[in-house]
This record gives C-alpha cells, sequence and structure tokens, in this order.
C-alpha cells in the first residue's frame, strides 16, 4: 500500500492535461490538486488577470504553484483562435462561468462538443440546472445549508474548498469514463451541493447541540485552561475513561451535565503544558490552544 509520500510517485492524471479559465478560488484550488495528482495544467486568465492576485497575493501564488499561465482575451477573436488550438490538445477544460457567459465566448457544451469531440468540461457553477445563474458566493452557500449559525463569519471557505475538491474527482471521473470507452462528456459541479455534503453530519443531528459532536458530550467540546484552552477529542468510552480519572470525576457519564462541569472546573485550574502532558501519559486525545 502506497504511503501519502508516494502520492505524487502514484499520479493517476499524469498525461492528463487540464485547460482552465476559472478564477478566484474553486478552479485555482481544483487545477492545483490536478497538478498534485500529474496533470499538465495550463491556465488561459484575462487581461485584467486573476483577482485573487489582487486581493491576496500569497493564496495567489501558492494556488499557482507549478502551473503554467497564460494571458488571452477570450473576446477578441484572435483570442478565440489561441484557445481553441489550445483545446485541441486539451483532455479537460475547467470552467467557472455561469451558463450564460459561457454562451456569449461560444463555449457552451453542445459547441465545444462539435468542435473538440473528445475534450471533456468541467464546469463549476453556484448551484445546479436552472439556479446556476443565480448570485452567491461561499458565505451563500453555507447559509443555505445551515452552516452560518451566528453572525460569526465561518472560519475558511468550505464550500469553495469542497467544491474544489469535488472538481478534481470530476476530472478524475471523466478521465476514468474516457478509458471505458466514452468521449467527452460534461460534468457540473456547483458549490451548494459542495456546501450540503458537508452539511451532512450536521443534517443527521451529529453536530447539533444535543449531538455527541455537537457539545452534548461532555469529552468532546472546547474547554477553557488556566492558560488558554483545550480541544477535548475523548469520544471513545476507553478515552473518557482515562480523561476522567485523570480529572478524578467517579462519574463516567459524559453526556451528564454534572460531568461537563465537573470536568471544566478541573481543566480551568490546569494549564497547557500540564494537560499536553497529560495526553503523553494516558494516552488522551486533545489539542491545547493559545487563547
Amino acid at each position: 500500500m502506497p504511503s501519502p509520500a508516494d502520492d505524487q510517485a502514484f499520479a493517476p492524471l499524469e498525461g492528463v492535461r487540464v485547460l482552465s479559465l476559472a478564477l478566484n478560488l474553486p478552479g485555482p484550488a481544483a487545477l492545483l490538486r490536478c497538478r498534485r495528482m500529474g496533470a499538465t495544467c495550463l491556465k488561459l486568465e484575462p487581461p485584467g488577470g486573476d483577482p485573487m492576485g489582487l486581493y491576496n497575493r500569497q493564496a495567489y501564488t501558492a494556488l499557482h504553484e507549478g502551473i503554467e499561465i497564460r494571458t488571452l482575451d477570450l473576446k477578441t477573436e484572435a483570442g478565440q483562435q489561441q484557445l481553441h488550438a489550445e483545446l485541441a490538445s486539451t483532455d479537460v477544460l475547467l470552467t467557472s462561468f455561469r451558463p450564460s457567459a459561457l454562451a456569449k465566448l461560444k463555449l457552451d457544451w453542445a459547441t465545444l462538443q462539435a468542435r473538440h469531440p473528445s475534450l471533456s468540461q468541467v464546469a463549476i457553477v453556484g448551484a445546479p440546472g436552472e439556479r446556476a445563474e443565480e448570485p452567491g458566493h461561499d458565505l451563500t452557500y453555507l447559509a443555505e445549508s445551515g452552516l452560518v449559525t451566528g453572525t460569526e463569519l465561518p472560519p475558511t471557505l468550505y464550500a469553495d474548498m469542497g467544491g474544489a475538491l469535488l472538481a478534481s474527482e470530476a476530472v478524475l471521473k471523466a478521465m476514468l469514463l474516457r478509458s471505458r470507452g466514452a468521449g467527452g462528456v460534461y460534468l457540473e459541479v456547483a458549490l451548494n451541493a459542495s456546501a450540503d455534503w458537508l452539511a451532512l453530519p450536521r443534517t443527521w443531528g451529529l453536530t447539533q447541540p444535543a449531538g455527541a459532536v455537537g457539545g452534548a458530550h461532555a469529552g468532546y467540546r472546547v474547554y477553557p485552561c488556566a492558560d488558554g484552552r483545550v480541544a477535548v477529542a475523548a469520544l471513545e468510552p476507553h478515552f473518557a475513561k482515562r480523561l476522567c480519572e485523570a480529572a478524578q470525576i467517579a462519574s463516567h457519564d459524559m453526556l451528564a451535565p454534572a460531568t461537563r462541569d465537573a470536568l471544566a472546573a478541573w481543566l480551568l485550574t490546569r494549564t497547557r503544558a500540564e494537560l499536553d502532558a497529560m495526553s503523553r501519559e494516558r494516552d488522551v486525545p486533545l489539542l491545547t490552544l493559545a487563547d
């Protein structure tokens, strides 16, 4: 069985050429995943560049490591000719335009399929089908999926990054279908669907406040400690027992409020160093954090 270090040696997309017109985050992140799986990746940017390069150069640089970037104006005849010359030797086209924008650029699927029968397209959209024209961003997709529970912004761009994973998965799917005799295929990846996928544990009740990993279980919470915080993940009974023994809590009923309160009171008296040492000695999963 290959180790994580062997991922690039495995390179399931070696020999596959991916051309991307997708800007901002989901498309470039998907293209980066493809490159790391061995694909040859080319990104064509409009004359104004990718907005990501303007508002976060660090992210832009990281997303485009090892990827060839060229500037091309698709609104000109010369730009269109250059694009189709590239598409003639491309396996998968990655886009993130609304369908109406693709149609204006003569890059709708029917036109592409007629001109490049072996080409596949992975189209990243905000929402699927008839909703693909709706405006939206990561925050609105997460809110729609029930993942915005207060007024604080989510700590990362879950829908965008989840969508990037689904898009790179779609590239693999397109290549698998081709290996089975299919020609070029059109695959749509919706960012709100990626948010729905990530939201399933909450939909099932697992991460709701009454759920075991939503706060109801005393061994699966974030507590304050003497000089910071501690993320406790003693969910399984043997881990919970060791934690209670360390805290000298007689009851191991991790769903009882009294157990949670006793554990909170004990953790508040312990430093991060003491809790790290206890974790190592007793094999209890936790991670201490600074305030």
